[in-house]
């Protein structure tokens, strides 16, 4: 399997959108509450890798 041949199906894309809006969430809770700073960086890290994913990654409609 080669590089170029990653690609997400309409099922993945929509788990990997939940789980970013689901992080973003957490992080924004988290962030209004001054809560520990690791939390900060640990849901903000998963939401932007989500988010980078969806952009960057072609969909297959197969």
């Amino acid at each position: 399997m080669e590089f170029g041949d990653i690609s997400l199906t309409p099922g993945v894309a929509t788990a990997i959108f939940v789980t970013a809006v689901l992080a973003g969430y957490r992080y924004r809770r988290v962030w209004k509450a001054e809560g520990p700073r690791w939390q900060l960086w640990v849901f903000g890290t998963v939401a932007a890798g989500c988010l980078l994913a969806l952009g960057f990654l072609p969909l297959r409609w197969d």
